[in-house]
Formats: C-alpha cells, sequence, structure tokens
C-alpha cells in the first residue's frame, strides 16, 4: 500500500465514524482524537476498522502509532 492509498483508506473507515472529519486538515503529528474530536471509542472502531480493511491483527501495543496521521500513514504502509 502506498501513502496515497493509506490516506483514502484512513478516509473510508473514517467516513461512518465521523462524516464531517476531513484528515487533509489534520496537521502531521497532530492527533486524530483532538483534531476530529474522536472519542475513545471512535478512535477504537477508527482501528478496529482500518484491521478489517487491511486484514491485519493491530495489537493494542500499536495504537499510539496510529494516532496521528503520519503514524498511521506510515504504519499501513509498512510491510
Amino acid at each position: 500500500m502506498n501513502q496515497a492509498d493509506a490516506r483514502e483508506l484512513m478516509r473510508s473507515v473514517l467516513r461512518p465514524i465521523a462524516p464531517e472529519a476531513d484528515i487533509d486538515t489534520v496537521g502531521a503529528h497532530e492527533t486524530l482524537q483532538e483534531a476530529l474530536d474522536l472519542d475513545s471509542i471512535d478512535f477504537l472502531e477508527f482501528v478496529t476498522g482500518l484491521a478489517a480493511a487491511t486484514g491485519r491483527e493491530i495489537p493494542e501495543s500499536d495504537y499510539a502509532q496510529l494516532s496521528t496521521v503520519e503514524g498511521c500513514v506510515g504504519y499501513l504502509t509498512s510491510p
């Protein structure tokens, strides 16, 4: 998966959770929860959605890596 695909996947997973969310307005190091006003349940749904969409198991220890756009893109594009 390349960076553009990762961003599009993030958009598609976020759409049902936060329809008004626009990841393009979020700074690379800004947390998704703060920038998009996601609560902890929303963030868990986001992570679960990413796992389902990619077929990857995402351990709880990796959740912090998914807290920013840059971290999420890096995580999704890693082998």
